[in-house]
């Protein structure tokens, strides 16, 4: 799976399960009546507790200059220090929403599944922050990579 380009989301919640959050690739649309994400969690994860026990998330999905901060969320560092990283908002849900992101989705989550050593979640979106801009943060091959907007795909270079 490290050879799938993937867009680098920061996954958050907060509620009676405490703050936590965590880097994540395994996100993707699912509907838009009503407009919903997948959302995939290790279950040997450090957020996981936290998002079994709440009922919300946010999924940050991050700029090109944001690498740092996926950096701090997805490695054995405390919670604690991974939320000072950013600066936090928050929307309808409460979940923290990461200021300057190219996009957070503010989500209740509707249905869990475990599969493997993973939960899916299911999560309709209720709320979005103020979008951001500027290139995306991709993530293939065990490293980031910057995604320019507007870039012209091969095909459109070689015409």
């Amino acid at each position: 799976m490290a050879r799938v380009a993937s867009a680098v989301h920061l996954v958050t919640t907060d509620g009676p399960g405490g703050r936590a959050g965590f880097t994540a690739s395994a996100v993707c649309s699912v509907s838009d009546a009503p407009p919903t994400l997948l959302v995939c969690v290790n279950r040997a994860s450090s957020a996981h507790a936290a998002l079994s026990a709440n009922t919300a998330l946010c999924v940050n999905t991050l700029a090109a200059d944001q690498s740092g901060i996926a950096a701090a969320f997805g490695g054995r560092t405390p919670m604690e220090t991974r939320f000072a990283a950013g600066t936090w908002t928050t929307l309808a849900t409460g979940a923290p929403a990461l200021q300057g992101a190219r996009t957070a989705f503010d989500c209740r989550i509707v249905a869990r599944h475990p599969v493997g050593t993973h939960d899916v979640l299911y999560c309709e979106v209720i709320g979005l922050a103020e979008p951001g801009d500027g290139p995306a943060l991709v993530y293939a091959d065990r490293a980031y990579h910057s995604l320019p907007l507007g870039a012209a795909s091969p095909q459109e270079a070689a015409a």
